[in-house]
């Protein structure tokens, strides 16, 4: 994985865009702080494909992924149908 200047990444994009083909995801830095990185496509959406779960993998798992508010019970009631 190699570190590019943002400057050196704008102004040698085509280098900078095939040694990300050849040599996998390269890192942009900004003033000195990685702030990005250029992925092949591939390498993308195997990452996106590992990250989302599966159906199966959210039904089996032990802890809700959100907290969903439980309304109370009891406090509404059906009111008279609206006249015609």
């Amino acid at each position: 994985m190699r570190t590019w200047q943002v400057q050196d990444a704008k102004a040698r994009f085509s280098e900078f865009l095939d040694a990300s083909l050849k040599e996998g995801p390269q890192i942009v830095t900004k003033r000195g702080i990685e702030t990005a990185v250029l992925v092949p496509m591939a390498e993308w959406r195997r990452l996106q494909a590992e990250a989302t779960p599966t159906l199966k993998d959210l039904l089996l798992a032990d802890e809700p992924r959100f907290d969903l508010p439980i309304p109370s019970r009891g406090r509404l009631r059906r009111g008279p149908p609206p006249p015609l």
